[in-house]
């Protein structure tokens, strides 16, 4: 009999829902969740708040296997989620609007998870 896979996709969806929460806490607007750009992928949350619209990549570690999760928005990622947000600047007719790219990193070994907040992450 084959072990169940973790199921990474609802680690996933638990993590962005952690994140949404903290950054509404926080004073963020959410605009916009799982924005899909053609082959670009995704952008998990889009946000703003201060007159500046942000793109946040939300990342959930759940071991140590993989190192820190910081370095997994390796320069290929992204690329691909600059290419996402201009889709959505373009989607929605956004010209002239401050932008920037934040992380969210959520460690689900601890209890409460523990959270931090990159802004400007590249």
């Amino acid at each position: 009999m084959e072990k169940p896979k973790t199921n990474t996709v609802e680690k996933g969806r638990q993590g962005e829902q952690i994140a949404l929460d903290f950054l509404q806490s926080k004073g963020y607007k959410i605009i916009k969740q799982n924005f899909h750009f053609g082959r670009y992928g995704e952008i998990d949350l889009i946000g703003e708040k201060d007159n500046t619209l942000i793109f946040f990549e939300v990342k959930v570690q759940t071991t140590d296997a993989f190192g820190d999760p910081r370095y997994w928005i390796t320069p290929s990622k992204q690329e691909k989620l600059r290419k996402a947000a201009n889709g959505y600047l373009y989607i929605n007719k956004i010209e002239d609007s401050n932008c920037r790219f934040d992380a969210i990193v959520i460690d689900l070994r601890t209890t409460p998870p523990q959270i931090e907040h990159i802004k400007n992450a590249f």
